[in-house]
């Protein structure tokens, strides 16, 4: 690892903390909600935003884990470590919007930016990638 750059270490890092532990935090809710399978009856439970967040970060962090991997492999520029960084802010910022809102039926600023700076940078480091 020591030939990626601190910056893309430590965002691979956060992901996977992120990942695995919403993870863990879905178990422990199910186990004290005694919802063992499946969603809670109440669509504002913390269960369920837990579980949105969680499978939300299952569907986008491996990707960019990835993309941060090859990227990082290839002596980045300013650019492409500021998109990792605020693509790894974002995912935080979207889980976190997630598990903190009330509702997630409403719209939520955290949710949104969290979204929109994923597909943003997300695209732009495909383009990296390609140009890589």
């Amino acid at each position: 690892m020591s030939s990626l750059s601190p910056l893309v270490a430590t965002s691979i890092a956060i992901l996977g903390v992120l990942l695995f532990g919403l993870g863990l935090a879905v178990t422990a809710v199910r186990g004290k909600a005694k919802v063992f399978t499946g969603l809670a009856a109440d669509p504002d439970h913390m269960l369920n935003r837990l579980i949105r967040a969680h499978g939300n970060t299952a569907e986008y962090a491996p990707f960019l884990a990835v993309l941060f991997l090859v990227i990082g492999a290839h002596q980045p520029g300013h650019l492409a470590l500021g998109l990792i960084a605020v693509a790894t802010a974002a995912r935080v910022l979207l889980a976190f919007g997630l598990i903190t809102c009330p509702s997630m039926s409403r719209p939520n600023v955290m949710r949104a930016v969290g979204a929109t700076l994923t597909y943003v940078t997300g695209i732009w480091l495909s383009i990296l990638f390609l140009l890589a």
